[in-house]
């Protein structure tokens, strides 16, 4: 819920177990941000800290939207540049509050400044049953032209920390979502993206504790919903006050604003969790699933794609014989990869030529189509619309239609340039062609691949090129939004040489990613392990594969990259024409059991009961939407000494409730299993083991 004080002028926030406090005086100022609490008792503004005539005001430090008026030595929130200058100094002229709605209340503060010229409406929508909060700013220009030089979302501010950590996401091709934690120093640590895609260096996402581990402690989090160049600044100053800034990344960035033009910013989403960094991703992957991931509604669908089968070798022959034996196996959901269009024989040629191969597929797609959906599957296809290749038909047309600097040759990587979707006629045609594949036949899958970052970034326009950078992420929703609504019967997922776009504004519409290229069941658990941190395993697809991607990696069983695999949603990418009749028995058995517990592993809480690389153990649990069905998941990387494995001590039971586990038959009590454990018996170097525990008695 949302109240407001008129004679303190004092905004308070509360959702079900955090309260977020500000105040309208000269400027919005923040007053607190965790556990709930009485916050009239915070109608008197904090004085000020002890500082000398040097500093102008230290509560500027803790200012709700901070806007560059040269007087405040803190990351700001919002810039101008015009001809009357760059000072912009917002005052409080109101509020409107929204009555609550399907559990959503939204605040929106206005502020106005420059004599009436500019103005910014702050919006704040509330999810109290989820403790989650989405913020964002509108700008609007009233008067002469200006030009935004700066315009995040939000800047959050934490209670006084004596020991502040941060925990964030970083990593590279093969190796993304690794989780770091450091200490918070006095200074400015910024976590960013400047490649045009949401990159797999950083992600938009972080969590601020004061000895917080996986089971308990207080957790402040936040994530960032935007999949272009984004920028989050953590910085603590010589005053102890600690404040994250995040939004559209500053670099390169100039966005003009006629009068009457607004601007908004992306919605930077934030909470707060008691029960450590467990706690606080069960929150998040609550939320997720109920208010962001929409177009994720279904369960999974356990696909295969035939990539490592054939690479760009795609013909309609080889692939109806792996749709054979894919189908006999229980997939659901057959996906022809790269090659099956133009002159795409390698990564050099016909990107950008979105028709099917005559040679490969001499009937076209529909028979290959027909082909799957008779043996009980739906139907999927890989595209990467965003990219063209110089050696191809498209391009050969319409060499103006990539992003480029005028007199210079633009960067080829991957042998290919990116198409400038900013412009209509791009849009339009990349629109056209995707309408036009999807009602072609039963497409019920689109792989949407980005597989470079965006340079060259122009199109003549000088510094007013400047805006693209944001205008590319726009025009990629609204070519996402419209497949959406005009096929709603058609997922989505994204990926971007790996896990390279993956953030809440991309997931609006995906119903899955692609976390990485590397499908070594091992390095995957270090890569779930960060990925569960702020996303849900719903969306997070996990493969079955034959080689791991790296030199001098040992072979993994069946088994264990099956139970890597069943952490998320399920894929199998092998070669499966290599399987013998008994490996292919082997997937088989395996794929019916991840049927049996899907629903508990997409749609339960996740439990992290120990993480990788600690020791030589590593396990997750799942406990259902319910509670009645318990998922363990459980991997030994190498075992030493002849030493036995610990027990596992599972969480989220009920004490005095039974449980069965599938197998053996016998019973335990949720006390046991959580303060004793559970017995597991794991030897040697990357053995794994899968326990499902079914709640007997209440």
């Amino acid at each position: 819920m949302i109240s407001y004080d008129p004679a303190a002028r004092l905004f308070h926030i509360r959702t079900a177990s955090m309260s977020y406090v500000f105040r309208a005086g000269d400027y919005l100022q923040n007053l607190y941000w965790g556990k709930v609490l009485a916050a009239e008792d915070l109608a008197d503004l904090p004085a000020a800290s002890f500082h000398s005539s040097f500093d102008y005001d230290t509560l500027l430090e803790r200012e709700e939207y901070g806007c560059w008026t040269g007087r405040s030595y803190s990351e700001p929130c919002l810039a101008i540049a015009s001809e009357r200058g760059r000072h912009l100094a917002m005052r409080f002229v109101g509020h409107d509050l929204s009555p609550e709605r399907e559990g959503v209340q939204t605040l929106r503060v206005f502020l106005s400044g420059n004599d009436g010229a500019m103005s910014v409406a702050l919006d704040y929508e509330v999810h109290a049953s989820y403790d989650m909060v989405s913020r964002s700013a509108t700008v609007t220009n009233h008067g002469e032209p200006v030009t935004l030089e700066n315009a995040k979302s939000a800047a959050l501010h934490l209670p006084e920390l004596p020991r502040c950590t941060l925990r964030y996401l970083t990593g590279k091709w093969a190796g993304e979502f690794q989780m770091t934690d450091m200490p918070v120093e006095t200074g400015a640590f910024t976590m960013q993206s400047k490649r045009g895609i949401t990159g797999p260096h950083f992600n938009p996402c972080f969590a601020l504790s004061e000895g917080a581990n996986e089971r308990e402690g207080e957790v402040w989090f936040g994530l960032l919903a935007y999949s272009g160049n984004w920028k989050i600044t953590v910085e603590k100053t010589i005053f102890n006050n600690v404040k994250v800034v995040g939004g559209v990344n500053d670099f390169d960035f100039a966005y003009p604003l006629g009068q009457g033009e607004s601007f908004t910013t992306p919605a930077f989403l934030f909470g707060y969790a008691e029960a450590g960094f467990g706690g606080m991703s069960r929150k998040l992957h609550r939320f997720e699933r109920d208010r962001v991931l929409a177009a994720s509604a279904k369960p999974r669908r356990i696909l295969y794609n035939s990539w490592e089968a054939t690479a760009f070798s795609v013909d309609v022959r080889e692939q109806k014989k792996l749709a054979d034996k894919a189908a006999q196996m229980g997939v659901e959901l057959f996906v022809v990869d790269d090659g099956w269009f133009g002159e795409r024989h390698s990564d050099k040629a016909g990107l950008g030529d979105w028709h099917a191969n005559r040679e490969k597929f001499p009937n076209g797609l529909g028979e290959l189509i027909a082909h799957v959906n008779g043996l009980g599957m739906d139907f999927g296809i890989w595209v990467e619309p965003e990219a063209v290749n110089p050696d191809s038909e498209l391009y050969r047309k319409h060499p103006d239609w990539i992003y480029r600097f005028d007199g210079s040759e633009p960067l080829q990587l991957r042998n290919q340039y990116v198409l400038n979707i900013t412009k209509p006629p791009v849009r339009r045609y990349i629109l056209e062609m995707l309408h036009d594949l999807l009602r072609s036949g039963n497409i019920r899958f689109l792989k949407w691949d980005m597989n470079r970052s965006i340079s060259d970034l122009g199109e003549g326009g000088g510094t007013k090129d400047r805006r693209l950078w944001v205008e590319h992420v726009h025009a990629l929703y609204e070519i996402w939004s419209e497949l959406r609504r005009d096929h709603p019967d058609v997922e989505l997922e994204t990926c971007a040489g790996g896990g390279g776009r993956i953030d809440l504004g991309i997931l609006r519409y995906a119903a899955q990613c692609w976390p990485s290229d590397n499908t070594d069941p091992f390095d995957r658990l270090f890569i779930q392990h960060g990925f569960t941190q702020f996303y849900a395993p719903q969306i997070m697809m996990c493969w079955v594969t034959d080689t791991p991607s790296g030199a001098g990696k040992a072979n993994r069983s069946i088994a264990y990259k099956f139970h890597s695999a069943m952490c998320g949603g399920l894929g199998i990418g092998a070669d499966i024409n290599r399987l013998s009749p008994e490996e292919a028995a082997e997937y088989k058995r395996h794929i019916l059991q991840y049927k049996e517990i899907r629903e508990t592993i997409l749609g339960g809480d996740l439990f992290r009961l120990r993480p990788p690389g600690e020791s030589g153990l590593t396990a997750v649990e799942y406990v259902g939407p319910f509670g009645d069905e318990i998922v363990v998941l459980a991997f030994l990387h190498a075992q030493q000494y002849g030493d036995s494995c610990p027990r596992l001590k599972l969480q989220g039971l009920s004490e005095n409730a039974r449980y069965e586990l599938a197998g053996d038959g016998k019973r335990y009590h949720g006390s046991t299993l959580m303060h004793y454990g559970l017995p597991i018996e794991l030897k040697g170097d990357f053995d794994s083991a899968l326990f499902v525990l079914r709640r007997t008695e209440r």
